[in-house]
């Protein structure tokens, strides 16, 4: 049993990886905190299942080496990051193209030599706009986004020059510069940028998919030019050993003692923590660092955002596609994957030696025979039988991903008053770094409020029964 008057100056709720990066950093300022967590074990979303030596995430989030809060975060210096090959494939009309890759060697010279060289060449004329169909379960918000033909090719060799010209743009303009734009979902804003519909449709939007789980292009357009950037600046990649290593890289930075898992928190006050059965945890000031739906039932009155559901289905083979270690794109919206992966081509520690992992992403909600359906799309995405994979595990999450439709504040209030505060990514952006980032701010408004002084109390660590 939990000591009931156990004192500390701060109680973090959650021990997702924006609780835990705020914990650290607080104890590392001299504050005394406890961590409560109602799950076994820490890492949130960011969970990875282990089957017959396989390590299967159950969101299967991206990381970008561009992300600059990977490098900032104390605790995450053992990070180890395996990336993707560079760019990404795209399969349409039964071919698969690699695309976004830098252009002579990702430099600016490169990408705008190449558009100079067909400056000359004349420029199609944009297919006309036409409205995305609905997406099943929901409404597309009224977003219309130029599409081309089913099976349209990326483009012209002057299409893919412009496009590897914006990208070596983008990746080289300010942060403040890109907030400043008039804000849209980000589809809308495509087209009135002039983006042609098939780069459009052929490229950003199955890469946008990928970065913000938004296949229909809803998010908004601020976030939309951040994914883009971190594209454009970094790699794709995914944490070595599953997407549990960042919380576990977290966990273990914390004083011993200051987590606790299997405490389920019922109500929170600016002083104390209520718990089902642990008793009141008396504090200086609380920090709930729960998901967002969580996060609102101990705080009434939060907002609550819409999500994107995410399903990842994975497959063990003993003969791996050839597509080594690329993200696949579905151009085409041929079938219910958006992307798919030879996962232990990036990172062999995610399969056993001999076997291949491939994991496929289906958004929104998942279909009637869901594994027949993906296994029938995968064949088609890699071009080969898909009948003896065996599959290890489907993992559906209906609140995987925080909506970011417009106007979506980037740096939502993470201090509600004195003494109670809130972070997660459903503060920031919906994603790794936003999760991260909004610890961090959560971390500074406490530290402000308490003056960092040092601890507020000389208390034992909670005790356990054995």
């Amino acid at each position: 049993m939990l000591e009931p008057a156990y004192q500390a100056d701060v109680v973090v709720v959650g021990a997702g990886i924006a609780g835990l990066t705020a914990a650290h950093r607080l104890t590392s300022a001299g504050i005394t905190t406890a961590v409560l967590e109602a799950a076994p074990c820490p890492g949130g979303r960011m969970s990875t299942e282990k089957v017959d030596g396989f390590r299967l995430d159950r969101i299967g989030q991206l990381l970008n080496t561009a992300y600059p809060e990977l490098s900032r975060t104390p605790g995450l210096d053992g990070l180890v990051l395996r990336p993707f090959a560079p760019g990404v494939l795209l399969h349409s009309d039964g071919r698969r193209r690699r695309a976004g890759a830098p252009a002579g060697g990702g430099s600016a010279r490169g990408a705008l030599h190449a558009v100079r060289a067909l400056a000359s060449a004349p420029r199609p004329p944009a297919a006309l706009p036409r409205p995305l169909p609905r997406p099943r379960g929901g409404s597309s918000r009224g977003a219309s986004v130029p599409r081309a033909r089913a099976g349209a090719p990326l483009g012209t060799a002057v299409d893919q020059a412009r496009l590897g010209a914006a990208l070596t743009r983008i990746a080289h303009t300010p942060l403040e510069r890109l907030l400043s734009r008039p804000e849209a979902p980000a589809g809308l804003a495509l087209a009135a940028r002039g983006v042609p519909a098939r780069t459009v449709d052929g490229f950003l939007r199955p890469l946008l998919a990928a970065l913000l789980c938004d296949p229909d292009l809803t998010s908004s357009s601020r976030c939309a030019d951040l994914a883009l950037r971190a594209f454009a600046s970094g790699r794709l990649c995914l944490p070595e050993g599953g997407a549990e290593a960042l919380p576990e890289l977290l966990a273990r930075a914390l004083p011993p003692g200051a987590l606790h898992t299997g405490v389920r928190v019922t109500s929170v006050a600016t002083n104390a923590v209520t718990t089902a059965e642990h008793g009141v945890f008396r504090c200086r000031a609380v920090l709930v660092a729960t998901d967002a739906r969580s996060a609102a039932e101990l705080l009434p009155g939060l907002r609550v955002p819409e999500f994107h559901p995410v399903t990842v289905v994975h497959h063990a083979t003993d003969e791996p596609p050839e597509t080594g270690a690329s993200l696949l794109l579905d151009a085409d919206r041929g079938g219910p994957v958006a992307h798919t992966a030879v996962v232990s081509q990036v990172d062999p520690s995610r399969a056993p030696a001999g076997r291949a992992l491939v994991s496929s992403t289906v958004l929104g909600p998942p279909p009637p025979d869901l594994d027949t359906a993906v296994r029938i799309h995968l064949a088609r995405l890699y071009g080969t039988s898909t009948a003896r994979w065996e599959t290890l595990a489907v993992h559906h999450c209906a609140d995987a991903v925080p909506a970011m439709r417009p106007p979506h504040d980037l740096r939502r209030a993470v201090r509600l008053l004195a003494g109670l505060y809130v972070c997660g990514d459903h503060r920031d952006t919906s994603t790794v770094q936003g999760a991260l980032h909004s610890g961090r701010r959560a971390s500074a408004a406490i530290l402000a409020d308490l003056g960092a002084a040092g601890p507020m109390h000389t208390a034992e660590p909670l005790r356990t029964a054995a």
